[in-house]
Protein backbone atom coordinates (compact mmCIF):
# COMPACT_ATOMS: atom_id res chain seq x y z
CA UNK A 1 0.00 0.00 0.00
CA UNK A 2 1.23 3.51 -1.19
CA UNK A 3 -0.20 6.78 0.17
CA UNK A 4 1.43 9.60 -1.62
CA UNK A 5 0.36 13.55 0.51
CA UNK A 6 0.50 16.37 -2.10
CA UNK A 7 0.37 20.15 -0.31
CA UNK A 8 0.57 22.84 -2.88
CA UNK A 9 2.94 26.10 -1.77
CA UNK A 10 1.73 29.48 -0.46
CA UNK A 11 2.23 30.53 -3.88
CA UNK A 12 0.23 28.08 -5.57
CA UNK A 13 3.00 27.06 -8.23
CA UNK A 14 4.73 24.76 -6.16
CA UNK A 15 3.75 20.87 -4.70
CA UNK A 16 5.07 19.51 -1.82
CA UNK A 17 5.62 15.62 -1.17
CA UNK A 18 6.28 16.33 2.42
CA UNK A 19 7.65 13.85 5.43
CA UNK A 20 4.92 12.40 7.15
CA UNK A 21 5.12 11.33 10.70
CA UNK A 22 2.62 8.94 13.20
CA UNK A 23 0.32 8.21 9.61
CA UNK A 24 -2.33 9.88 7.67
CA UNK A 25 -6.51 9.65 8.95
CA UNK A 26 -8.61 10.28 6.53
CA UNK A 27 -12.57 10.19 7.64
CA UNK A 28 -16.11 11.07 6.39
CA UNK A 29 -19.61 10.85 7.80
CA UNK A 30 -23.10 9.97 5.82
CA UNK A 31 -23.97 13.76 6.73
CA UNK A 32 -23.49 17.49 8.22
CA UNK A 33 -19.73 16.84 8.73
CA UNK A 34 -17.19 17.48 6.10
CA UNK A 35 -14.08 14.94 4.96
CA UNK A 36 -11.37 15.47 7.01
CA UNK A 37 -7.80 14.53 7.06
CA UNK A 38 -5.15 14.86 9.65
CA UNK A 39 -1.95 13.68 9.68
CA UNK A 40 1.83 15.47 10.65
CA UNK A 41 5.08 16.93 8.50
CA UNK A 42 8.08 17.73 9.51
CA UNK A 43 8.84 21.67 9.17
CA UNK A 44 11.36 22.10 6.68
CA UNK A 45 12.87 25.47 5.06
CA UNK A 46 11.60 24.24 1.15
CA UNK A 47 8.27 23.83 3.69
CA UNK A 48 6.00 26.63 2.34
CA UNK A 49 2.16 26.60 2.54
CA UNK A 50 -0.82 27.92 4.97
CA UNK A 51 -4.31 27.78 5.87
CA UNK A 52 -6.37 27.70 2.18
CA UNK A 53 -3.56 25.87 0.80
CA UNK A 54 -5.10 22.29 -1.41
CA UNK A 55 -4.23 18.95 -0.35
CA UNK A 56 -4.25 15.64 -2.20
CA UNK A 57 -4.09 12.27 -0.90
CA UNK A 58 -3.87 9.43 -3.11
CA UNK A 59 -3.26 5.65 -2.65
CA UNK A 60 -1.67 3.75 -5.04
CA UNK A 61 -2.69 6.09 -7.60
CA UNK A 62 -6.43 5.79 -6.55
CA UNK A 63 -7.65 9.47 -5.42
CA UNK A 64 -9.08 9.71 -2.46
CA UNK A 65 -9.09 12.98 -1.16
CA UNK A 66 -9.16 16.33 -2.64
CA UNK A 67 -9.35 19.70 0.41
CA UNK A 68 -7.66 22.68 2.18
CA UNK A 69 -5.09 23.22 4.98
CA UNK A 70 -8.02 24.75 7.65
CA UNK A 71 -5.52 24.34 10.80
CA UNK A 72 -2.01 23.96 11.47
CA UNK A 73 -0.49 23.28 15.26
CA UNK A 74 3.46 23.27 15.49
CA UNK A 75 5.72 22.04 18.31
CA UNK A 76 9.16 22.90 19.37
CA UNK A 77 10.45 19.87 17.16
CA UNK A 78 9.11 22.00 13.89
CA UNK A 79 6.53 19.08 13.61
CA UNK A 80 3.00 20.57 12.35
CA UNK A 81 0.08 19.09 12.77
CA UNK A 82 -2.45 19.80 10.03
CA UNK A 83 -6.47 19.32 9.52
CA UNK A 84 -8.18 19.71 5.92
CA UNK A 85 -11.36 19.56 5.15
CA UNK A 86 -13.08 18.95 1.53
CA UNK A 87 -15.23 21.14 -0.19
CA UNK A 88 -18.27 20.45 1.93
CA UNK A 89 -16.58 22.42 4.84
CA UNK A 90 -17.79 25.52 3.48
CA UNK A 91 -21.14 23.97 3.91
CA UNK A 92 -21.21 25.17 7.62
CA UNK A 93 -21.87 28.71 6.16
CA UNK A 94 -25.36 30.21 7.12
CA UNK A 95 -28.01 31.76 5.09
CA UNK A 96 -31.52 32.27 4.39
CA UNK A 97 -33.47 30.42 1.33
CA UNK A 98 -36.92 30.48 0.02
CA UNK A 99 -37.71 28.12 -2.68
CA UNK A 100 -40.35 26.48 -4.37
CA UNK A 101 -41.18 23.47 -6.77
CA UNK A 102 -37.12 22.40 -6.04
CA UNK A 103 -35.94 19.28 -5.55
CA UNK A 104 -33.12 18.23 -3.27
CA UNK A 105 -30.86 18.04 -6.17
CA UNK A 106 -31.57 21.33 -7.92
CA UNK A 107 -31.34 22.84 -4.38
CA UNK A 108 -27.62 21.22 -4.47
CA UNK A 109 -27.33 22.86 -7.49
CA UNK A 110 -28.42 25.95 -6.41
CA UNK A 111 -26.51 26.42 -3.49
CA UNK A 112 -23.44 25.19 -5.15
CA UNK A 113 -23.85 27.98 -7.60
CA UNK A 114 -24.51 30.79 -5.20
CA UNK A 115 -20.97 29.55 -2.88
CA UNK A 116 -18.94 29.13 -5.94
CA UNK A 117 -18.35 25.20 -4.83
CA UNK A 118 -17.12 22.36 -7.81
CA UNK A 119 -19.91 20.10 -8.79
CA UNK A 120 -19.62 16.37 -9.85
CA UNK A 121 -22.05 13.67 -10.42
CA UNK A 122 -25.81 14.67 -8.86
CA UNK A 123 -28.67 12.26 -9.18
CA UNK A 124 -32.23 13.11 -9.73
CA UNK A 125 -33.80 12.96 -6.75
CA UNK A 126 -36.94 13.14 -7.99
CA UNK A 127 -39.29 14.20 -5.27
CA UNK A 128 -40.19 17.94 -6.06
CA UNK A 129 -40.46 19.74 -2.64
CA UNK A 130 -43.33 22.49 -3.04
CA UNK A 131 -42.33 24.94 -1.08
CA UNK A 132 -39.70 25.84 1.73
CA UNK A 133 -38.55 28.30 3.96
CA UNK A 134 -34.85 28.03 5.74
CA UNK A 135 -34.09 31.33 7.73
CA UNK A 136 -30.30 31.77 8.92
CA UNK A 137 -29.60 28.23 8.62
CA UNK A 138 -26.25 26.09 7.88
CA UNK A 139 -25.95 25.27 3.94
CA UNK A 140 -25.63 21.70 5.46
CA UNK A 141 -28.86 21.62 7.41
CA UNK A 142 -30.54 23.25 4.25
CA UNK A 143 -29.28 20.19 2.06
CA UNK A 144 -30.27 17.91 4.49
CA UNK A 145 -33.79 19.21 4.98
CA UNK A 146 -34.13 18.85 1.60
CA UNK A 147 -32.73 14.80 1.57
CA UNK A 148 -34.68 13.91 4.45
CA UNK A 149 -38.07 15.12 2.85
CA UNK A 150 -37.15 13.25 0.06
CA UNK A 151 -36.77 10.10 1.85
CA UNK A 152 -39.83 10.52 3.84
CA UNK A 153 -41.84 10.77 0.97
CA UNK A 154 -40.24 8.50 -1.52
CA UNK A 155 -38.36 5.87 0.75
CA UNK A 156 -35.65 6.55 -1.21
CA UNK A 157 -31.94 7.80 0.62
CA UNK A 158 -29.45 9.86 -1.12
CA UNK A 159 -26.13 10.84 0.04
CA UNK A 160 -23.94 14.10 -0.48
CA UNK A 161 -20.24 13.63 -0.27
CA UNK A 162 -17.51 15.06 -1.96
CA UNK A 163 -15.59 13.23 -4.12
CA UNK A 164 -12.21 14.24 -4.75
CA UNK A 165 -12.91 17.65 -5.35
CA UNK A 166 -16.58 17.79 -6.89
CA UNK A 167 -19.58 17.69 -4.68
CA UNK A 168 -21.81 14.20 -5.40
CA UNK A 169 -25.28 13.41 -4.54
CA UNK A 170 -26.09 9.85 -5.28
CA UNK A 171 -28.68 7.11 -3.94
CA UNK A 172 -27.03 4.86 -1.49
CA UNK A 173 -29.08 2.23 -3.84
CA UNK A 174 -26.13 2.73 -6.15
CA UNK A 175 -23.53 3.20 -3.60
CA UNK A 176 -22.81 -0.97 -2.75
CA UNK A 177 -18.76 -1.76 -2.99
CA UNK A 178 -18.35 -4.20 -5.37
CA UNK A 179 -15.47 -6.26 -6.17
CA UNK A 180 -13.82 -7.23 -9.60
CA UNK A 181 -14.70 -10.50 -9.81
CA UNK A 182 -18.51 -9.61 -9.07
CA UNK A 183 -18.65 -10.25 -5.54
CA UNK A 184 -19.44 -7.99 -2.43
CA UNK A 185 -16.87 -6.15 -0.09
CA UNK A 186 -17.52 -8.54 3.09
CA UNK A 187 -17.11 -7.78 7.20
CA UNK A 188 -16.68 -10.67 9.14
CA UNK A 189 -14.68 -12.23 11.77
CA UNK A 190 -11.66 -12.25 9.67
CA UNK A 191 -11.24 -8.90 8.45
CA UNK A 192 -12.53 -7.04 11.30
CA UNK A 193 -10.51 -6.80 14.11
CA UNK A 194 -13.38 -6.03 16.93
CA UNK A 195 -16.73 -4.85 17.11
CA UNK A 196 -18.98 -2.64 19.80
CA UNK A 197 -22.88 -3.22 19.89
CA UNK A 198 -25.78 -1.50 21.45
CA UNK A 199 -29.21 -1.96 21.51
CA UNK A 200 -31.53 0.66 22.64
CA UNK A 201 -35.31 2.60 22.95
CA UNK A 202 -33.45 6.03 24.27
CA UNK A 203 -32.85 7.91 20.75
CA UNK A 204 -34.96 7.62 17.97
CA UNK A 205 -37.22 5.27 18.57
CA UNK A 206 -41.07 6.11 18.35
CA UNK A 207 -44.22 4.36 18.31
CA UNK A 208 -46.48 6.86 18.16
CA UNK A 209 -46.32 9.81 14.86
CA UNK A 210 -48.45 13.33 15.78
CA UNK A 211 -48.88 15.34 12.54
CA UNK A 212 -49.76 18.88 12.86
CA UNK A 213 -50.57 21.66 10.42
CA UNK A 214 -50.59 25.00 10.52
CA UNK A 215 -53.47 27.49 9.54
CA UNK A 216 -52.09 30.78 8.26
CA UNK A 217 -55.40 32.14 8.35
CA UNK A 218 -56.58 31.67 11.44
CA UNK A 219 -53.16 31.68 12.97
CA UNK A 220 -53.43 28.49 14.36
CA UNK A 221 -52.13 25.14 14.53
CA UNK A 222 -54.64 22.02 14.40
CA UNK A 223 -53.73 18.32 15.04
CA UNK A 224 -53.98 16.56 11.34
CA UNK A 225 -53.35 12.93 12.44
CA UNK A 226 -52.28 10.11 14.80
CA UNK A 227 -50.45 7.21 13.77
CA UNK A 228 -49.50 4.90 16.24
CA UNK A 229 -48.24 1.26 17.25
CA UNK A 230 -50.40 0.14 19.93
CA UNK A 231 -48.58 -3.39 20.57
CA UNK A 232 -45.16 -1.48 21.26
CA UNK A 233 -46.32 1.35 22.83
CA UNK A 234 -47.62 -1.30 25.20
CA UNK A 235 -44.10 -2.57 25.64
CA UNK A 236 -42.55 0.59 25.65
CA UNK A 237 -44.93 2.98 26.92
CA UNK A 238 -45.28 6.32 24.59
CA UNK A 239 -42.81 7.34 22.14
CA UNK A 240 -44.07 10.10 20.71
CA UNK A 241 -42.63 12.25 17.77
CA UNK A 242 -44.07 15.27 16.35
CA UNK A 243 -43.81 16.96 13.38
CA UNK A 244 -45.72 19.53 10.77
CA UNK A 245 -47.74 19.07 7.63
CA UNK A 246 -47.12 21.68 5.08
CA UNK A 247 -49.52 22.60 2.12
CA UNK A 248 -49.62 20.15 -0.51
CA UNK A 249 -47.87 17.12 1.19
CA UNK A 250 -49.25 13.49 2.02
CA UNK A 251 -49.63 13.38 5.44
CA UNK A 252 -50.71 10.14 5.56
CA UNK A 253 -47.66 8.70 3.65
CA UNK A 254 -45.85 11.01 5.45
CA UNK A 255 -47.23 9.53 9.01
CA UNK A 256 -46.49 5.98 7.71
CA UNK A 257 -43.37 6.63 6.70
CA UNK A 258 -41.94 8.21 9.78
CA UNK A 259 -43.55 5.23 12.07
CA UNK A 260 -41.93 2.79 9.65
CA UNK A 261 -38.40 4.82 10.19
CA UNK A 262 -38.77 4.95 14.00
CA UNK A 263 -40.76 2.77 15.37
CA UNK A 264 -37.93 -0.48 16.05
CA UNK A 265 -35.20 -0.71 18.25
CA UNK A 266 -31.91 1.38 17.55
CA UNK A 267 -29.12 -1.12 17.44
CA UNK A 268 -25.14 0.29 16.63
CA UNK A 269 -22.64 -1.52 15.44
CA UNK A 270 -18.85 -0.35 15.15
CA UNK A 271 -16.24 -2.14 13.80
CA UNK A 272 -12.84 -1.38 14.53
CA UNK A 273 -9.68 -1.98 12.74
CA UNK A 274 -11.05 -3.86 9.68
CA UNK A 275 -8.57 -4.30 6.33
CA UNK A 276 -8.90 -0.86 4.83
CA UNK A 277 -10.57 -0.14 1.57
CA UNK A 278 -10.13 3.68 0.24
CA UNK A 279 -13.72 2.67 -2.17
CA UNK A 280 -15.28 3.05 1.33
CA UNK A 281 -16.69 6.18 2.41
CA UNK A 282 -19.72 6.93 4.61
CA UNK A 283 -22.74 5.83 2.32
CA UNK A 284 -21.05 2.91 1.06
CA UNK A 285 -23.10 -0.38 1.43
CA UNK A 286 -20.98 -3.64 2.58
CA UNK A 287 -21.86 -7.27 3.66
CA UNK A 288 -21.59 -7.56 7.58
CA UNK A 289 -21.55 -11.34 8.37
CA UNK A 290 -21.37 -11.09 12.46
CA UNK A 291 -22.66 -12.99 15.18
CA UNK A 292 -23.37 -10.70 18.11
CA UNK A 293 -24.86 -12.91 20.58
CA UNK A 294 -28.08 -12.05 20.36
CA UNK A 295 -28.69 -12.00 16.49
CA UNK A 296 -26.75 -13.10 13.74
CA UNK A 297 -26.15 -10.37 11.06
CA UNK A 298 -25.65 -11.12 7.38
CA UNK A 299 -26.88 -8.75 5.35
CA UNK A 300 -25.92 -5.48 3.27
CA UNK A 301 -25.36 -2.23 5.61
CA UNK A 302 -24.91 0.97 4.99
CA UNK A 303 -21.57 2.87 6.04
CA UNK A 304 -22.58 5.95 8.44
CA UNK A 305 -18.83 6.95 9.72
CA UNK A 306 -15.49 5.30 8.46
CA UNK A 307 -12.19 6.92 9.86
CA UNK A 308 -9.06 5.11 7.59
CA UNK A 309 -5.74 4.82 8.81
CA UNK A 310 -2.84 4.54 6.77
CA UNK A 311 0.67 3.79 8.66
CA UNK A 312 3.88 2.11 8.00
CA UNK A 313 2.51 0.41 4.60
CA UNK A 314 -0.72 -0.51 6.24
CA UNK A 315 -4.10 0.84 6.06
CA UNK A 316 -6.88 -0.09 8.17
CA UNK A 317 -10.70 1.80 8.81
CA UNK A 318 -13.13 2.10 11.53
CA UNK A 319 -16.69 2.04 10.65
CA UNK A 320 -20.53 2.78 12.54
CA UNK A 321 -22.74 1.20 10.39
CA UNK A 322 -26.44 1.32 10.03
CA UNK A 323 -28.73 -1.09 8.69
CA UNK A 324 -32.15 -3.16 9.31
CA UNK A 325 -32.87 -2.25 13.17
CA UNK A 326 -29.09 -0.72 13.09
CA UNK A 327 -29.53 3.07 13.68
CA UNK A 328 -26.14 4.45 13.67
Amino acid sequence: MKAELFIAGESGTEIYIPAVEDGIEWSTERWGVPGKLTFRVLADHLLDFSEGSAVQLRVNGAKVFFGFVFTQKRDKENWISVTAYDQLRYLKNKDTYLYENRTASEVVKMIAADFALNVGEIEDTGYVIAERSEMDTSLFDIIQNALDITLVNTRQMFVLYDDFGSLTVKNIAGMYVQNDNGTYLMIDETTGENFEYTSSIDSNTYNKIKLYQDDAKEGKRQVYGIMQDSANINKWGVLQYCDTVSEGENGEAKAEALLSLYNKKTRNLRITNAFGDVRVRAGSLLVVKLDLGDQKVENFMLVEKVKHTFRNGEHFMDLTLRGGEFVA
